[in-house]
């Protein structure tokens, strides 16, 4: 009973997390920008740092707007970063991004009592610790950002998996970026101060990863990302509660020990490989 109340609350913000951010990710890896969610984890994560440093405390609505408006500040560069891609390639700004982020967030953590714990947290969050109400906050966002995907769903998709066609339309490509990458930090905040930057970047990028190894349908791959994802939380959260390992950073190997196998099972068996075409998903 003791390690049910202590992994409920986890195992709940994984659940309400992992869905949501592996759909993200799907447009992610359909526009190429493969390292845009762990460079805005990062600046929230760092805004988070700066608003310890003059005096927020950590995990308030107040940490939670300082790491929204870092976040927010990164989408708008990103987006408009997209129109140099024949000069700099977009990738290339968002890894200079990460770093700078990443270099900042030391130097400020550096200045505060608890530094190096605030640089950890940052890493790989206090999963095991989230409680009932942080995870009411996580769900009203997801909630909330799911909706606008929803209502919001053929512009998003054609502009991830079909940017020609959005292109032909007329579309202003930047505004409609912008107002996705939004959307990111706003579930990336709050994710942020609960998992850590290492696993928000996992629940983005491996469950929707994996989808696309076996198939190129849309819905098949939300079927397979939105099992995977909390099924490996569930298998690293028992497994860092039996052996007394960080939670989060265990949550991630658990990932990368999927990926391996499931890599294997699609080089050994040609037949697997639903990723057969450059053609949209629907």
């Amino acid at each position: 009973m003791l390690s049910v109340q202590i992994l409920l609350p986890a195992f709940l913000a994984c659940l309400v997390l992992a869905p949501l951010l592996s759909y993200l990710g799907m447009h992610v890896l359909a526009r190429g920008v493969i390292f845009i969610d762990i460079a805005l984890a990062q600046l929230a994560a760092l805004g988070a740092a700066a608003g310890s440093y003059f005096g927020v405390e950590p995990q308030t609505q107040a940490s939670y707007f300082w790491s929204f408006g870092f976040a927010v500040a990164g989408a708008a560069l990103m987006a408009g970063a997209r129109g140099l891609g024949e000069r700099v390639p977009q990738e290339a700004l968002i890894g200079i991004v990460y770093a700078v982020a990443s270099a900042l967030t030391v130097l400020v953590a550096n200045a505060l009592p608890h530094g190096d714990e605030e640089i950890k947290t940052a890493l790989v969050g206090n999963l095991l610790t989230a409680s009932y109400d942080e995870v009411a906050v996580v769900a009203v966002v997801a909630v909330v950002v799911g909706a606008v995907h929803v209502a919001l769903r053929h512009r998003f998709l054609t502009l991830s998996f079909e940017p020609d066609k959005a292109a032909a339309a007329g579309w202003r490509a930047g505004w409609w970026e912008f107002a996705l990458y939004v959307t990111f930090g706003l579930v990336i905040t709050g994710a942020v101060q609960v998992v850590g930057v290492l696993l928000v970047f996992s629940f983005l990028i491996v469950p929707a990863a994996l989808s696309a190894l076996f198939s190129v349908q849309l819905r098949t791959r939300l079927a397979i990302a939105w099992l995977v994802g909390p099924l490996v939380s569930l298998v690293g959260l028992v497994i860092s509660f039996r052996y007394d390992l960080p939670t989060g950073a265990t949550i991630v190997v658990v990932f990368g020990a999927l990926l391996a196998p499931a890599l294997a099972v699609v080089a050994l068996l040609p037949n697997a490989r639903g990723a057969v075409s450059g053609a949209a998903p629907r």
